[in-house]
């Protein structure tokens, strides 16, 4: 598809932009906009500047966007679609431009404006980006004449310059995000890309590139396959069950709906939902629409092909999980999104319609290419035997999990019942879960030993997860269940510490825990109980002071700060055993003195990448991987 700037610019003006209330709001409380002031808020804004420029994009303007990362941290966004506009709007008499960057809910996306199809549904991006910045600067192309004004934490500070020629069409934004608002402004460009990647993927022939100029590393994103080339590219390290995917479109009722699939032969569901390009991680009515078709259709052509016998039940949702890849994309006029993230569709509608162009759809490639019903009836059979197979252990370890009656007997429980107050360590070995539970504090925090290395559920059926005895000790631990049956509420701790060695097997080990409850615990990750315990590298004596370092830096620092160095005694921990009770409570577990870092989930996308490549069957993107990322790592001890 290629997208030209041939449309007249005049059905995008002034009118077309609707002003609904006021800025004021934003600095005070801008967790209520961006969802947090850390990592995750700082990307956002980025993505809320970007996703202006992919509105162009689908409106059939713009084709381009090139997005920089400043050495100074600070951004630039262009594209080559019409510009916003800058006459004066009829709200306040304001060049249009500078109401919408100043302005909440000022934009072209309410009622008849100038989009259509929109992700930027409620209007707060832009405008919110110069709220959180400690300068803006846009500038402006339109009509061959270019236009700039500057905004410090969105307060225009220039008037918006007269014209002067230009040699290109569209929109520049530069910003510099608020060092008083974000905890740490840095970017990541892993997390960009993982973003821009997607957009170029769900929006075949825009070409999308990032430049980071503190690296120097350049990367430019155009595919022409759309989401059927996605499904691909998330499964070039798996091998799929049948040679192409599953595509299927179609439009009802103004709702457009794009779909992808194929089944491989790992045991992961890897289903990516999006609304107006907005990854929905939760879900919502499409997803529900999407499952409810596909379950029913190869149920059909299952009993059709006597692939399933008469007596034998229906296939499951849950059965027709195992080795699927999808993505479905929807797009429509006015989504109902849960608050500003959009994290889950929400119109009921779009239910139906997904469900019957889906139903329609995928009957028709039945048709065309009846030798796929084969590999994923047989597929989705074998998913049902092992679930079966897992029944008993997964009963007796729920029945354990919720009753609490019988706790694990390695498990050092503390004395606090109330979940909210209360941590548990998972620790590695037992050297050092016998120090952690001497050096503890037994009234909030428990201990959980695990002896050796967990299963590596990436490369695992259920019933082979749910027979290995310390994933069986970690779920009674926590209480709360995994999968379908999860109820945090019933959980026992609301901090769950993983405390592992320093070295490359404690590294191990924590890539295998964070595997498994990522796969089958994620809401400990969403909801934030989920953490990583940082134990210090080096203890540093010079005469009677000792002091912990945590990393290569703080070492030298010390040692520098010395009177004579030569005379400093310093003992690089290799485990967590070599410390006694009292120094792994004084610098991993005092909440006073410790250093936890929160697991967050800031994208399912890359991190299911990352899981695939680290944990998966493929030895050949793991070594690419590790090649790639060598020369970040810091302290490894072997």
């Amino acid at each position: 598809m290629e997208i030209t700037n041939t449309s007249p610019l005049k059905e995008y003006g002034a009118d077309s932009i609707k002003v609904l209330e006021g800025l004021e709001a934003v600095r005070k409380r801008p967790g209520m906009y961006i969802g947090d002031t850390s990592t995750r808020g700082l990307h956002h804004l980025v993505y809320e500047v970007v996703d202006n420029a992919v509105d162009e994009a689908m409106a059939g303007f713009c084709d381009k966007i090139q997005v920089t990362i400043h050495r100074d941290e600070s951004i630039t966004v262009q594209d080559n679609g019409r510009g916003i506009p800058t006459d004066p709007h009829p709200y306040n008499g304001r060049p249009t431009s500078e109401v919408v960057l100043t302005i909440l809910h000022a934009g072209g996306k309410f009622g008849e404006g100038a989009y259509k199809v929109s992700g930027g549904l409620h209007g707060v991006g832009v405008s919110v980006v110069n709220a959180l910045s400690e300068w803006l600067v846009v500038t402006i192309a339109r009509d061959g004449i270019e236009r700039t004004q500057r905004f410090e934490r969105g307060i225009p500070v220039t008037e918006l310059s007269e014209g002067v020629q230009a040699d290109w069409q569209g929109t520049r934004i530069d910003y510099l995000p608020d060092k008083e608002i974000f905890e740490d402004v840095h970017h990541s460009l892993d997390t960009l890309k993982s973003r821009f990647k997607e957009l170029a993927f769900l929006n075949p022939g825009l070409t999308i590139s990032v430049n980071d100029e503190r690296t120097n590393e350049s990367r430019e994103y155009f595919f022409k396959g759309g989401i059927g080339a996605f499904v691909k590219y998330i499964d070039r390290d798996r091998t799929p069950l049948f040679p192409e995917p599953v595509v299927i479109s179609g439009t009802r009722d103004n709702v457009s709906v794009d779909v992808a699939f194929e089944y491989n032969d790992g045991y992961q569901e890897h289903v990516y939902s999006y609304a107006n390009l907005i990854h929905t991680i939760e879900g919502g009515t499409h997803l529900v629409g999407l499952r409810s078709a596909l379950t029913r259709v190869i149920n059909e052509a299952a009993r059709a092909g006597k692939l399933l016998r008469d007596k034998e039940d229906n296939l499951t949702g849950e059965d027709l999980k195992e080795g699927l890849t999808c993505i479905l994309s929807v797009k429509l006029s006015e989504p109902q999104f849960e608050g500003q993230t959009k994290t889950r569709l929400g119109n009921s509608e779009v239910r139906g319609i997904v469900d019957s162009i889906v139903y329609e759809g995928l009957n028709s490639e039945f048709e065309l290419r009846p030798e796929i019903v084969r590999p994923i009836a047989e597929k989705a059979i074998r998913a049902r035997r092992a679930r079966e197979a897992a029944k008993k252990a997964r009963e007796l370890v729920r029945k354990g999990a919720m009753s609490g009656m019988s706790l694990p007997g390695k498990l050092a429980d503390c004395s606090s019942k109330k979940a909210e107050n209360t941590e548990l360590y998972i620790v590695e070995g037992d050297s050092a879960g016998g120090s952690a539970k001497q050096g503890r504090d037994r009234k909030f925090q428990a201990i959980l030993p695990l002896r050796g290395k967990i299963l590596n559920v990436e490369k695992a059926h259920m019933d082979r997860m749910l027979a290995n005895r310390e994933i069986q000790t970690i779920i009674t631990a926590l209480g709360c269940g995994i999968g379908n049956e999860f109820d945090a509420s019933k959980l026992r701790y609301h901090k769950i510490i993983i405390m592992t060695d320093a070295d490359v097997d404690g590294a191990h080990i924590s890539t295998l825990l964070l595997t498994f409850f990522y796969r089958h615990m994620p809401e400990l990750l969403s909801q934030g109980y989920l953490y990583l315990a940082q134990p210090p590298l080096y203890r540093v004596q010079y005469g009677k002071n000792i002091n912990y370092c945590y990393t290569d830096k703080e070492l030298r620092e010390h040692i520098d700060k010395a009177p004579d160095p030569s005379k400093v005694s310093v003992q690089r921990y290799k485990g967590l055993g070599e410390m006694n009770p009292e120094q792994l409570w004084e610098t991993t577990m005092d909440p006073a003195n410790r250093i936890l870092k929160q697991v967050e989930l800031d994208d399912n996308f890359l991190a299911d990448e990352y899981f695939d490549i680290l944990m998966g069957e493929k030895v050949e993107p793991r070594r690419d991987f590790i090649i790639a990322h060598a020369h970040e790592v810091k302290n490894l001890d072997v």
